[in-house]
């Protein structure tokens, strides 16, 4: 009997089979109910008593072989079976490739630019660890001045000359001390300002700035620029400029687009007015000038700076200014077409 089950041993470690079914079919003819095991075992109260622990020890052997060919030979097949099916099938579609999305504010800020770039206007970045005097004092905005105010700012290691920029002027100041005359640039980046954090307002946001210094530069440009870009920005051609103060520009305004009062929506916006405030300009003031070493009796210029968050929420209907920053993925993907 004992070298009955060693034969069966042999056979176990001899088997090979090419299919799942195979392997089913082994498993029941040893490990079944009605298996050789059971047959076996059954058999161990007829053996003799000088046998038995021989016996018992063959049948384990048995048992433990069939058990391990069983789990092999299923595991190896199994994956042999997985991957013909994933890549034998050609009718098979393709793995769909996860497409990203810009953010809405690279989306906005890039069409800014390619606006701006349509009528000669170049990019000028600059640091946003900035010192007093671009941020500032070069601004028409000396020590103590009291529009310093108007920008609660964060000083860096509690340094007064050191700061994180309140906006991207100070990359003009850069551009005007570096560069001569005609100038027709634009300043797009972050900036920082020490605000509560609302639906509305954050402590950081994004800007961009636009500078033209020329010969002869009047309002009358400005102005002309500034309708040229509402009308390839929002599709809206009517605008006006109310009167405001810069500390950097003299005469300084406001600038509203006429938005329209077509939707409920709109009568929220717009407070049902049907205006829009959407950015601030002005005349370059002649001490700004001077402090980046352009002769004021000979050039003249204009600026004009806007948030890009504002623009984004107006244009995309975003009601809360919070979300640019989250990082949420369901409101990011639905920028993926853009």
């Amino acid at each position: 009997m004992i070298h009955k089950i060693k034969e069966h041993i042999a056979e176990v470690e001899a088997f090979s089979p090419k299919s799942l079914e195979e392997v089913e079919q082994f498993r029941i003819k040893f490990l079944g109910k009605k298996g050789l095991l059971s047959d076996f075992f059954a058999e161990f109260k007829n053996v003799p008593n000088n046998q038995k622990k021989d016996f018992g020890q063959t049948i384990n052997l048995l048992k433990t072989k069939a058990t391990e060919k069983v789990s092999s030979q299923k595991a190896l097949l199994s994956g042999k079976e997985e991957t013909k099916g994933h890549y034998g099938d050609l009718t098979r579609p393709g793995e769909p490739n996860e497409l990203g999305s810009r953010h809405p504010i690279s989306i906005v800020k890039n069409k800014i630019i390619d606006i701006f770039s349509r009528i000669g206007f170049n990019v000028s970045e600059g640091p946003e660890i900035e010192d007093d005097w671009h941020n500032f004092t070069a601004l028409n905005l000396p020590e103590y001045h009291p529009a310093r105010d108007m920008q609660d700012t964060f000083f860096i290691e509690k340094d007064p000359d050191v700061l994180l920029r309140t906006h991207t002027s100070s990359v003009q100041v850069r551009y005007m001390e570096n560069n001569k005359p005609p100038i027709r640039t634009i300043s797009p980046g972050r900036v920082y300002r020490n605000e509560a954090i609302s639906a509305r307002s954050h402590c950081f946001f994004h800007q961009v700035e636009g500078l033209y210094v020329d010969k002869g530069v009047s309002f009358a440009d400005l102005k002309q620029t500034l309708q040229y870009f509402t009308t390839e920005m929002f599709g809206k051609s009517k605008i006006r400029l109310r009167p405001s103060y810069f500390p950097f520009t003299e005469p300084s305004a406001e600038v509203d687009v006429y938005w329209g009062l077509e939707t409920e929506t709109d009568y929220k916006m717009t407070k049902g007015t049907g205006w829009l405030e959407i950015m601030g300009c002005g005349m370059v003031d002649p001490n700004v000038l001077k402090n980046c070493n352009i002769n004021s009796e000979i050039y003249s210029g204009f600026a004009f700076g806007m948030g890009i968050d504002r623009i984004a929420l107006l244009l995309h209907q975003i009601p809360d200014i919070r979300m640019f920053s989250e990082n949420d993925i369901r409101f990011l993907e639905q920028f993926k077409s853009q």
